[in-house]
């Protein structure tokens, strides 16, 4: 549905030839955290302890011109929603995600965050 709303995407900044939100992506190998974005960025990050890179370099790179939207998960008492998130647009998904073919809902809110 983002794609929907805030695309199309010129560039999936975190993704894999399976999950590409768009035919430009960077996936681990070329490590979109070294890459210049441009355009307008799909970004759906590792929620593990990276995250917080990730919000930067989305938050640094909307200073140039480029938009990013991200899924991340709403975690609001986490050093980097305080930091990024909330410098960008914040809308709250209402229920729980599931992602790709999983049969249970993710065990935590998530929220799309766009910087432009």
């Amino acid at each position: 549905q983002q794609n929907a709303i805030h695309g199309p995407f010129t560039l999936d900044v975190c993704a894999d030839a399976t999950n590409a939100k768009c035919s430009v992506y960077f996936d681990k190998n070329k490590d979109g955290l070294k890459q210049t974005w441009t355009g307008k960025c799909w970004m759906n990050p590792p929620y593990g302890r990276e995250i917080g890179k990730w919000l930067k370099k989305a938050y640094e790179s909307s200073g140039n011109g480029t938009v990013v939207v991200c899924l991340v998960p709403a975690r609001t008492d986490t050093k980097w929603w305080h930091d990024y998130a909330v410098k960008g647009q914040i809308t709250f998904v209402r229920g729980r995600l599931k992602f790709g073919g999983s049969k249970n809902s993710a065990p935590f809110p998530s929220a799309v965050i766009v910087f432009s």
